[in-house]
């Protein structure tokens, strides 16, 4: 046979330390929703989980969690002290919005202060600024 030709559509896919071709077009590459819940938001939810297992005796103490979730003691005080935000302070970082790229605009090392902090309103108003809002503004 002479004169004829082959038409197919390939791509090349690497991995594995080599490229292999692979039959058809190219896939499509998929767009991927990459928006993240802020991990201080994750934080406050693994406190309050903590918080309700010390309570019902299904963790002993703090210690234990703290070794059943393979981090220091002193790590888990830093979690749980995020129990001692205002309670309106706790629903605002439980709902902060989802951060879809970069950095999360707030950590919780910048909780640290606010939380240490024993009056509830000047944690509110700390909670403004960390915000970067002003005292005239509201939670959220």
């Amino acid at each position: 046979m002479h004169g004829m030709t082959v038409t197919k559509a390939v791509h090349f896919t690497a991995g594995g330390g080599h490229r292999r071709m692979r039959s058809g077009p190219k896939p499509e590459p998929r767009v991927e929703n990459r928006e993240r819940v802020p991990r201080v938001a994750r934080l406050m939810a693994l406190a309050i989980r903590i918080e309700g297992l010390i309570a019902s005796g299904a963790i002993r103490d703090q210690a234990e969690a703290a070794h059943v979730g393979h981090v220091t003691r002193a790590r888990m005080t830093q979690i749980l002290n995020l129990l001692h935000l205002a309670p309106d302070i706790q629903v605002a970082v439980m709902n902060l919005p989802p951060t879809s790229c970069g950095r999360d605009p707030i950590v919780e090392r910048h909780l640290r202060p606010i939380a240490a902090e024993v009056n509830w309103d000047r944690q509110r108003k700390l909670w403004i600024a960390c915000q970067g809002g002003d005292e005239a503004g509201h939670l959220g």
